[in-house]
């Protein structure tokens, strides 16, 4: 059990309501080839993608699995409470349904889509069915300052403590830490939200145009709640390149037709100066962890195991 400060994080309420799909007035989207079409987007309930179900090969564009929430009041003419529930929410936290039918159904947080906005939740397929756009869902937040006491110089962030506490991460006598992932990105894929000055909140795209580095990196059987790690980068303080570092990741929303988009990353842990050692493991998916801890099961369907 690795040593942390679990004790000092303060565990908070954020709020946010189921949103709708939206549509643009001119719905097409054209990809680096030219091709035109309308395709599913962010925003709404999905019943048929939930963390553990593939990334790729979707008639979709940036689709979020299971629930999409955000905070829709302003506090001074400001998003404030968005931007809490942003910041505060992380991968794990228990999320609880206070209005509608489904009132009182317990799921968890999966992860957080940037330019958006929204926090994404995982409930049981029974749940699903019962909820409806505009639901309240209330979130304990915990996890905003989560720190590795053995490991200082890396970053943790947006992971509820029981979910780090669950994965299966090794110290090394050559004093790294080793984290299971189910893929290598190299940082010269990633796109949009590179270059982004904080990462607890929103993701960054891995870009999978190139044919030859999806084969070379195995990356076209990609799920969502996959952890993968991003070599050569750092996301301690802002998305960058950085020759040896490695940013760990949940892949959070699926592929991409948009130019410089792709499979969403939520980062989780940072490393610049390459503390962290990833180890490839086919399990590597947060859909094998979040049941490990108290809350209640829920139901896998065709999840990775």
């Amino acid at each position: 059990m690795l040593k942390t400060n679990r004790q000092q994080l303060v565990c908070q309420s954020v709020i946010g309501e189921i949103t709708s799909p939206l549509g643009g007035i001119n719905p097409y989207r054209i990809d680096p080839e030219g091709r035109s079409d309308i395709y599913p987007g962010v925003g709404g309930i999905t019943y048929n993608l939930r963390v553990g179900d593939r990334a790729r090969g979707l008639f979709a564009d940036h689709v979020e699995p299971g629930v999409s929430i955000s905070n829709f009041s302003q506090y001074q003419g400001q998003p404030g409470p968005n931007r809490a529930l942003n910041l505060f929410a992380c991968a794990g936290n228990q999320a609880t349904v206070v209005s509608g039918e489904a009132k009182g159904e317990k799921g968890r947080v999966t992860g957080k889509h940037g330019g958006i906005e929204h926090v994404l939740l995982d409930f049981p397929p029974p749940v699903l069915e019962k909820l409806v756009i505009g639901d309240k869902i209330q979130i304990k937040a915990w996890g905003c300052g989560l720190k590795l006491l053995d490991f200082p110089t890396i970053r943790v962030m947006n992971l509820d403590p029981d979910l780090l506490a669950a994965l299966p991460l090794t110290a090394r006598k050559n004093g790294k830490l080793e984290v299971p992932v189910s893929h290598r990105v190299p940082a010269r894929i990633m796109g949009s939200g590179i270059g982004a000055s904080q990462s607890h909140s929103g993701d960054y795209d891995i870009q999978l145009f190139d044919r030859e580095i999806v084969e070379e990196h195995g990356l076209a059987d990609l799920r969502l709640g996959d952890l993968v790690a991003i070599t050569d980068a750092d996301a301690a303080f802002g998305r960058i390149y950085r020759t040896g570092g490695v940013v760990i990741g949940i892949v959070v929303h699926s592929d991409c037709v948009l130019a410089g988009h792709g499979p969403g990353v939520m980062v989780v842990m940072s490393a610049g100066g390459g503390e962290i050692s990833p180890a490839l493991s086919p399990s590597a998916n947060i859909c094998n962890y979040l049941d490990t801890f108290p809350m209640g099961k829920s139901k896998k369907g065709d999840r990775k195991k």
